[in-house]
């Protein structure tokens, strides 16, 4: 068996399982969009498996799918084509009450095996595995959330959350899902208008987050691999960044080894930004790669 062969059906295996996790929701019989849950997302993963070529997704560069919601709470994923794109959207079902997602690659093998779910009361609950579990309550106070990796270099991933005072929290994640106690990683979070991330930006193998701010400036922190200090000080990216209404990180889009970016501007266009791997030009110019992604009240 190759090396491309061998890798097309471990990608089939973990995330056509990924897959299942985040599209099962709380109404049953919602029509496909393409095909089955059982077979359309194995095809699309071994054609992207095929295309991506001689990079194997790692915690630093990381194969996620792109989730988005409708406002009906209808939820669709589009699998990464490896050519910098996605195939067409697969899935889904209805999860009534969803306010906000967060992929999580609980493991740290690279590949997405769930997701956290803010529901509207402000449940936190974990979909993983097909099993949906309650892990925490009160998170109707945080209005930004989403998982860059291991700030640290624990087992499992942190979550990051933005509370309503502009205060960002770290919760490290645990075996079975459930959070530690959370850490404060520092005020003065609410300048931003956006705040995303997954995997490396820099090249140093540590996660990293971009945050835009009010002016539309988008800015780096890098990460440390320091609890205590798991970002330095940013560093500007560049200007004109207002142009869009949602930036989404889902790892490493086009196959070659780097965390990328995607921009969603108002009209419903899709953007790649692709990675470089360097702090001081960690993006390439954009690439237009999608359309209609306005329907989505949502996109993780």
């Amino acid at each position: 068996m190759t090396q491309s062969s061998r890798r097309a059906r471990a990608l089939s295996r973990l995330v056509t399982s990924a897959i299942a996790v985040a599209l099962v929701g709380a109404t049953a019989g919602t029509a496909l969009a393409d095909a089955s849950a059982a077979t359309g997302p194995a095809k699309n993963v071994a054609r992207s498996a095929a295309a991506a070529g001689q990079y194997k997704p790692t915690p630093a560069a990381p194969f996620f799918f792109l989730s988005g919601i409708l406002p009906s709470g209808q939820m669709y994923a589009y699998m990464p084509d490896g050519e910098g794109g996605f195939d067409d959207r697969s899935g889904a079902y209805v999860w009534p009450h969803f306010r906000y997602g967060a992929s999580i690659d609980p493991d740290l093998t690279g590949y997405q095996d769930g997701a956290y779910h803010v529901m509207d009361d402000g449940t936190l609950n974990l979909w993983r595995n097909g099993r949906l579990k309650k892990v925490a309550t009160g998170w109707g106070q945080y209005n930004v959330v989403f998982s860059p990796g291991t700030l640290g270099g624990a087992k499992h991933p942190d979550l990051l959350a933005r509370d309503k005072q502009g205060v960002l929290w770290r919760f490290q994640t645990k075996a079975d899902g459930t959070l530690a106690p959370r850490v404060k990683a520092g005020p003065g979070w609410n300048q931003f208008t956006q705040i995303t991330g997954q995997g490396d930006l820099t090249g140093d193998g540590k996660p990293d987050i971009v945050a835009r701010d009010k002016q539309g400036v988008l800015w780096l922190y890098k990460g440390t691999g320091d609890l205590r200090k798991p970002f330095a000080s940013r560093v500007k990216v560049g200007s004109g960044w207002n142009q869009f209404n949602k930036l989404v990180a889902t790892g490493d889009v086009d196959g070659d080894g780097h965390s990328d970016l995607l921009a969603r501007d108002p009209k419903g266009n899709l953007w790649l930004y692709k990675g470089m791997g360097k702090a001081a030009a960690p993006f390439k110019s954009r690439v237009k790669i999608g359309t209609g992604f306005n329907q989505y009240r949502d996109l993780f």
